[in-house]
């Protein structure tokens, strides 16, 4: 539900409807919050890209930790959070009796299946399986897991470079990814093809995150200025950002509400308040119910 924030000079701070978390993350955060009114969870890296999230679910009892703290935990109970792990993750808990609480993000784990049985099926002698991502980025490193840590990752365009045109490509996308700049790398590797290579793509970007990047360039553009809350670690506030700008140059990207420029707020007689699909709606109300407070009293 829309929700506007005026005050005494009528100037509209408006919440986009369509933004927030995304089905994966509301899914690994209701497991968290359940599991967490049994004592102790820990949770396997952030459980979403955005540290007054993490902060919140921490004071509940959430423990962060890393692969090396996985490595040496004996009989304790670990969430996978929506970007999904590899299956040496899930070697090491069974070795160490852990107990999995698998939040993985039904969408990610199609594409793991896609590319476990892919990989399992050509001979690599003759193929090679390709994967359209963030380098280092958590659901790439769980994608690459599934080829034995064989399959090429690719971020940008000039990275196809790498590959050996002489063998078959089947290429994946991570499922956050910008759906132009994924036709974009299809486009470059369909020029360097040439028979008898095959190549297969498949588009395995999540359509229910790609449809927000149109959706937010038209909340961007019907607003004087917009703000685009987002941590600093989300790929996908990083591809939504983007798209905000090309609607709105006027457009800042904050973490939290203590980074809003009073100067800002002079001018526009609207503002929209946008964020990524790691972005709580929680944080996105308090900046905006902060903007509208500081344009009621700050004499600018």
């Amino acid at each position: 539900m829309r929700k506007n924030y005026k005050h005494q000079m009528n100037k509209i701070v408006e919440i986009d409807p369509n933004s927030g978390f995304c089905f994966g993350v509301v899914n690994a955060i209701e497991k968290a919050e359940a599991e967490l009114c049994a004592g102790v969870l820990y949770c396997l890296g952030d459980i979403v890209h955005n540290s007054q999230e993490v902060d919140r679910l921490k004071t509940k009892g959430l423990q962060t930790i890393n692969h090396s703290d996985l490595q040496a935990m004996r009989g304790k109970k670990v969430l996978l959070r929506a970007h999904g792990e590899p299956p040496s993750t899930y070697e090491t808990a069974r070795l160490n009796d852990i107990q999995i609480i698998d939040a993985t993000c039904p969408v990610v784990l199609q594409l793991q299946k896609k590319i476990r049985t892919k990989y399992q099926t050509t001979d690599p002698q003759r193929s090679q399986i390709v994967i359209f991502g963030k380098i280092g980025h958590a659901e790439v490193n769980g994608l690459v897991g599934q080829t034995e840590g064989k399959a090429i990752v690719i971020e940008h365009k000039a990275d196809i470079e790498q590959l050996d045109f002489k063998k078959d490509i089947y290429l994946f996308s991570q499922t956050t990814m910008s759906v132009d700049d994924f036709e974009t790398i299809v486009t470059e590797i369909q020029a360097r093809i040439q028979a008898p290579v095959h190549f297969n793509y498949s588009d395995t970007i999540c359509r229910k995150v790609a449809n927000r990047m149109q959706s937010i360039q038209q909340f961007a553009a019907k607003h004087d200025l917009v703000l685009f809350v987002a941590g600093e670690k989300s790929s996908n506030g990083k591809v939504l950002l983007s798209e905000c700008l090309k609607a709105n140059p006027n457009t800042h990207l904050i973490s939290n509400a203590s980074e809003i420029d009073p100067k800002w707020l002079k001018s526009p007689a609207s503002i929209g308040i946008c964020g990524a699909t790691s972005t709580p709606k929680w944080l996105m109300e308090a900046i905006a119910s902060k903007c509208a407070t500081l344009s009621a009293t700050c004499d600018f």
